[in-house]
């Protein structure tokens, strides 16, 4: 029996639009097929809303979200904000609406697909079979903590920003990522820097203590600087890479060197009423509007969506077989072009992945 998905969606800036427009048309698809009432409202965010309402998360947008099952977000930012107020940047905007919506976990999925395997810049025989999860804590760190200050006069200034953690706020990600190692292959790495740092001690501390209660899940600790090397060398060796904030955001877009292109990375932050969704990659202002821009990684944060905001796992594996069937036909944007492949256009990879996912739906999973 369908239900009905209530989405907020926020195009943001760049390349936005044009990917969250894909992303929907193949969520239209699986929700035709499955029997499901998709209702989507659109909003401002990042700076389409900064030059609509003088504010990169406008009231409006924000009691939108709250008011949704689910929001689909897709970039925000450009350097044609760079000299705004620093509280008025369009990341900014994001930094607030994930705090508001308490998303305190980010889920960051790189897997290398077998026809994309050629295509990463690591040589095949290493990334092939890569299948890694990212969790991320989003809601601490150096992105949140105070004091946040520049001070001093011109020529001698001092800048300051502050790491800081909780032991709940630890214990909490940490759970999240054993339970999902639970459901893949039970290997869990916590990377830090507790060497170095007191806030990556307490990490450490924490997160063995949690693992106790995970008797079947693996737990090994490696600091961010080594396990940088080994994941781009050695990929396969990782399931769940659990870490802090700024760590994770590096780690994650080291991962898009795995698959080929931050294009295909998606993402979910979970952890509040209400889950948000969105592409890894930025806004990308140089291309946008040209249709060269990747939409895999939209359509794939629908797919964390379906399942972690509405339980579809049906239809979530069916949105990522249909991405994975449209690769297999050759379809390519200009990011995953080979020197003799023909680069389609980002609504031709849409459309291609939203007929896919017709054709893998079974006879008694369609609606009619």
């Amino acid at each position: 029996m369908g239900i009905r998905l209530r989405i907020t969606v926020l195009p943001g800036d760049g390349i936005g639009p044009e990917v969250i427009a894909e992303a929907l048309r193949v969520l239209r698809s699986v929700a035709d097929l499955f029997g499901h009432q998709l209702e989507t409202f659109s909003h401002a965010i990042g700076g389409a809303a900064l030059r609509e309402h003088h504010d990169p998360l406008p009231a409006v947008t924000l009691a939108a979200c709250r008011t949704s099952d689910a929001v689909l977000l897709g970039a925000v930012g450009g350097p044609a904000f760079d000299n705004v107020a620093p509280e008025l940047r369009p990341e900014q905007g994001l930094l607030r609406l994930r705090q508001e919506l308490g998303c305190f976990a980010n889920l960051r999925p790189a897997v290398c697909y077998p026809a994309l395997v050629q295509g990463s810049p690591l040589k095949a025989d290493a990334v092939a079979g890569a299948n890694v999860m990212i969790v991320r804590e989003l809601l601490g760190g150096l992105y949140f903590g105070k004091p946040r200050t520049v001070h001093g006069d011109v020529g001698s200034r001092e800048a300051v920003d502050t790491m800081r953690y909780t032991e709940p706020a630890i214990e909490r990600i940490a759970r999240v990522a054993f339970d999902l190692a639970r459901q893949r292959r039970c290997l869990l790495t916590s990377v830090d820097k507790a060497n170095v740092l007191a806030c990556s001690r307490l990490w450490r501390e924490v997160v063995t203590r949690v693992g106790q209660e995970y008797p079947d899940v693996r737990l090994s600790h490696a600091y961010v600087d080594s396990c940088a090397m080994a994941l781009a060398a050695r990929p396969t060796q990782f399931d769940v890479i659990l870490t802090e904030n700024m760590f994770g955001d590096i780690l994650s877009d080291l991962a898009g060197a795995l698959v080929g292109s931050l294009g295909l990375l998606p993402s979910a932050s979970i952890g509040g009423r209400i889950g948000l969704y969105e592409p890894v990659h930025g806004s990308a202002p140089d291309i946008a509007g040209q249709g060269l821009a990747d939409p895999l990684g939209a359509v794939l944060s629908t797919a964390m969506m379906l399942r972690h905001s509405f339980q579809l796992h049906r239809e979530a594996e069916c949105v990522e077989a249909a991405v994975a069937a449209a690769l297999d036909r050759g379809l390519r944007t200009r990011d995953l072009a080979g020197k003799n492949s023909r680069c389609v256009s980002t609504s031709e990879m849409g459309e291609g992945i939203a007929e896919a996912v017709c054709t893998l739906a079974t006879p008694r999973e369609i609606v009619t």
